[in-house]
């Protein structure tokens, strides 16, 4: 089967912006003009998640294609928009004009040239703009997924990224609010996707805009998401480590019986004893989780492979088309 020309470095006509939004009057026109500037011909949607202010009526008259969707949440607005529109190249980004869409069309040409994922790394133009509570538990959240998964990343929480078509249309989103950015990682990282990372300015929001993000809040939400992910992904070291505790936990209060057993030959009824039995029980069922459940990780694992081989490759320069027209 012959392969298309990929498009001109000037025709993104395959490109779909993407910004999720909530409350960004101030901003949204701002981030239509620059990114239907920096990709000439590309279609900028925005999803309006319940906004109170007029984003979605300024959004349209800026010249964008507005959706809305009920469900409160930005992960719950990705995964319509994941589900609703089809292009050969998607550009995710915030509606609050902190991202450089000068650098777009690099992050473009990177999915272009094989990357399923690209990833804008913050490089903040003030401390305002990236604050040092922020920087300190982005770099926490970052390294320990990367411990997790044994991919180094830099940057987990931006929401400047590119994707590949084959990459939206097999990856299924589960998590409802900020955690989308971690779950987006955590997809690329188990099928082994070609990753990419571009260093894009990070700015301060303009006068009158307000973050919706809840530093603390927020943080703890994504810790307990890469958690679940960690024990739905990888099972068998998750349970295994559980396991292994509570056999450590078990040898220590069994160490007394033992030592009492050794002494006068007789095995005392301590608490204890009853205790360590139980959490060796515990241990013994930990593993056996850990192992049963790792084998249905494996089989749901190739299932999103094989869904994600599935997709056709459209990089090459397939036309873009808006599934909800």
């Amino acid at each position: 089967m012959s392969q298309s020309t990929p498009p001109a470095s000037s025709d993104y006509r395959h490109v779909a912006v993407l910004v999720p939004c909530y409350n960004e009057a101030v901003t949204i026109a701002k981030v239509v003009a620059d990114f239907s500037a920096s990709l000439p011909g590309c279609r900028v949607y925005v999803f309006d998640n319940n906004s109170r202010d007029d984003t979605a009526l300024i959004a349209r008259a800026a010249g964008a294609v507005v959706r809305h969707v009920s469900l409160q949440g930005k992960g719950n607005v990705v995964r319509r928009q994941f589900a609703d529109i089809d292009a050969a190249i998607y550009l995710m980004v915030d509606g609050d004009a902190t991202y450089d869409a000068e650098a777009a069309p690099q992050l473009v040409q990177t999915v272009l040239n094989g990357a399923d994922m690209v990833v804008g790394l913050r490089v903040a133009q003030n401390t305002k703009a990236y604050r040092p509570g922020h920087v300190l538990g982005n770099r926490m959240l970052t390294g320990f997924l990367s411990w997790l998964f044994g991919r180094a990343c830099n940057d987990i929480l931006s929401g400047y990224r590119g994707f590949s078509r084959r990459f939206v249309k097999s990856f299924p989103i589960l998590s409802a609010g900020f955690e989308i950015e971690t779950e987006l990682t955590v997809h690329a990282l188990e099928l082994k996707t070609p990753i990419a990372e571009v260093s894009t300015r990070y700015f301060d929001r303009p006068e009158g805009s307000v973050s919706k993000l809840s530093t603390y809040k927020d943080g703890l939400r994504i810790l307990k998401t890469m958690l679940r992910l960690f024990a739905s992904e990888r099972p068998l070291a998750f349970f295994g480590t559980l396991g292994a505790a509570a056999a450590l936990l078990a040898i220590a209060l069994a160490a007394p019986v033992v030592l009492t057993w050794l002494e006068t030959g007789l095995v005392p009824r301590f608490p204890t004893a009853i205790l360590s039995s139980a959490m060796m029980i515990v241990a013994m069922l930990s593993v056996a989780s850990g192992l049963i459940l790792d084998t249905v990780t494996r089989g749901r694992r190739e299932m999103k492979m094989l869904a994600y081989l599935a997709q056709p490759d459209q990089r090459l320069g397939a036309p873009e088309r808006d599934a909800g027209r």
